[in-house]
């Protein structure tokens, strides 16, 4: 499978945000977060890392 896992690098504290992402979509001032359900998360954050052999993706918040 294809799907991520979201985390948020909080104060050097990575939290997961959310699991199943298989969509990130950035608009002018956030990101659009969809899982495999069709569960969307907005959240103002820019992507800090992407390691695509683990299925994480890292944020930082703005």
């Amino acid at each position: 499978m294809c799907e991520a896992k979201v985390y948020i690098n909080n104060e050097g504290k990575e939290e997961m945000l959310m699991e199943n992402v298989v969509t990130i979509r950035p608009e002018t001032d956030r990101l659009i977060l969809v899982d495999l359900f069709g569960e969307t998360k907005e959240i103002k954050a820019l992507i800090k890392e992407v390691k695509l052999v683990e299925h994480k993706v890292i944020l930082e918040a703005k």
